[in-house]
C-alpha cells in the first residue's frame, strides 16, 4: 500500500510536540506533502525537514489534488470552519480535539462527512490508546476487584497559563484542552453513556476568561459512579486513578499502582444483619475484614508511545479496518461539554 499523502494545518505546539514525533517511523504510512500556517517561518522550517509544499492560505492548500488527508491542528475555535471547508473540498479530515466548540457544529460536520457514503472524518482522541487507561480497563474486566462501583479520574498540575488556550474567543479552557480526553475516559467507564451529570467549573490562577478547574460526577448507564477532576491549580500530585470494587481497591502512585483484593477463589461467607447481638458495634467494627484473605501488590504501570492513532487511521483508510473512535462517541463528548458549560 502506498503512503497516504498528508497535509498539516496549524503548526503549533500539538504538531511540533506530538503529531510530528508520532509520525517518525511511519514514513511507509504517511508522506507529508503540504503544510499550512499563518507564520511563514514555521512553514519554511517543515519544508526543510520534509521537502513539502507550503501554504499560508488554507483554502489554497485544499486545491492541491495530491492531498488525501488534512490533519487539522489549528486553534480550537477554527476546527469547525476548517474541517467543514476541507470536507466540502472532498478531503478526508483528521481533526485534533476538541472536535468542535458546540454540539450543533459537531453534528453538522458528521452530516457533511457522511454525504459521500464513506467515512471522511476521523477525530484524534489519541488518549483512548493511553496505556494506563487500557490497563485499568483490563483490571476491571479481569474481575479481580469485583464490581467496580466508583472510579475517580484526575489530571492535575499547578500552571499559570497565559496563552491562547486561556481565551474563550479561541476556544480555550480545560474543557477544550484536557477535557475531551478525560471525558472520553469517563464516558467509557460509564458504559458509553450516563444517566446523570453534576459539574462545577472555576477560573482560579490562569489568565484569560476560561476555566482551569473542572469537577464532574457521572452516574453511568452501567450503575457505576465516575468522578472526573481536571485542575490547573493543584500544587501536589493527585492520583490519576482510584478504583473502588466490592472485592478490592486500586490506588495510583504515579509510576506504580497499589492493588488490594480478596484472593481469587475466596467466596465471601453469607452475612445476616442482626438487631440484637452480644457484641458491641465497636467490637464488630474492629474485627471487620480482619479474617479475610486480602492480597496487596504494587505493580508498575505499562508505558509506551501514544502513536497508535496514526496506525489506526492508516488501516482505516487503506485497509478498510474500523477506526476505534466512532464519530458518535466524539459527538457525545461535545454534547457533554455543552452540558457542563450550561450547568456553569
Amino acid at each position: 500500500m502506498k503512503p497516504i499523502k498528508l497535509a498539516i494545518a496549524g503548526l503549533g505546539r500539538a504538531v511540533y510536540n506530538m503529531h510530528l514525533k508520532e509520525l517518525v517511523g511511519k514514513e511507509n504510512m504517511f508522506e507529508i506533502v503540504a503544510v499550512c500556517d499563518l507564520l511563514e517561518e514555521r512553514c519554511e522550517d517543515l519544508k526543510k525537514r520534509y521537502n513539502c509544499k507550503t501554504y499560508t492560505s488554507f483554502e489554497e492548500m485544499l486545491e492541491d489534488p495530491e492531498i488525501e488527508v488534512v490533519d487539522i491542528a489549528t486553534r480550537s475555535s477554527d476546527h469547525f470552519a476548517h474541517a467543514k471547508t476541507a470536507l466540502e473540498a472532498g478531503k478526508t479530515v483528521f481533526l485534533e480535539k476538541p472536535m468542535c466548540l458546540c454540539y450543533t457544529d459537531a453534528k453538522k460536520l458528521v452530516e457533511i462527512s457522511e454525504k459521500s457514503g464513506e467515512r471522511k472524518l476521523y477525530i484524534r482522541h489519541n488518549r483512548r490508546f493511553e496505556h494506563k487507561f487500557n490497563q485499568v480497563n483490563e483490571i476491571i474486566n479481569s474481575g479481580i476487584l469485583g464490581d467496580v462501583y466508583l472510579i475517580k479520574l484526575a489530571r492535575s498540575h499547578y500552571g499559570r497559563r497565559h496563552d491562547w488556550q486561556t481565551l474563550s474567543q479561541y476556544g480555550g479552557g480545560q474543557l477544550s484542552n484536557w477535557g475531551p480526553h478525560i471525558l472520553d475516559h469517563a464516558i467509557k467507564f460509564c458504559g458509553g453513556d450516563y444517566k446523570k451529570l453534576d459539574s462545577h467549573t472555576k477560573q482560579l490562577i490562569a489568565a484569560g476568561d476560561c476555566d482551569d478547574f473542572i469537577q464532574a460526577n457521572f452516574e453511568g448507564i452501567n450503575g457505576r459512579i465516575v468522578t472526573m477532576e481536571i485542575s490547573g491549580a493543584t500544587a501536589l500530585k493527585v492520583p490519576e486513578y482510584i478504583l473502588y470494587g466490592t472485592r478490592g481497591t486500586l490506588y495510583d502512585n504515579g509510576e506504580t499502582y497499589t492493588i488490594t483484593y480478596l484472593e481469587k477463589d475466596f467466596v465471601l461467607p453469607p452475612l445476616t444483619a442482626q438487631a440484637k447481638t452480644s457484641e458491641s458495634p465497636y467490637d464488630q467494627f474492629t474485627k471487620r475484614g480482619a479474617d479475610l484473605p486480602f492480597v496487596t501488590e504494587e505493580v508498575k504501570w505499562k508505558t509506551g508511545p501514544l502513536d497508535q492513532t496514526w496506525t489506526c487511521l492508516y488501516k482505516a483508510i487503506r485497509e478498510g479496518e474500523e477506526y476505534p473512535i466512532k464519530n458518535e462517541e466524539a459527538l457525545k463528548i461535545v454534547k457533554t461539554t455543552d452540558e457542563i458549560r450550561n450547568q456553569n
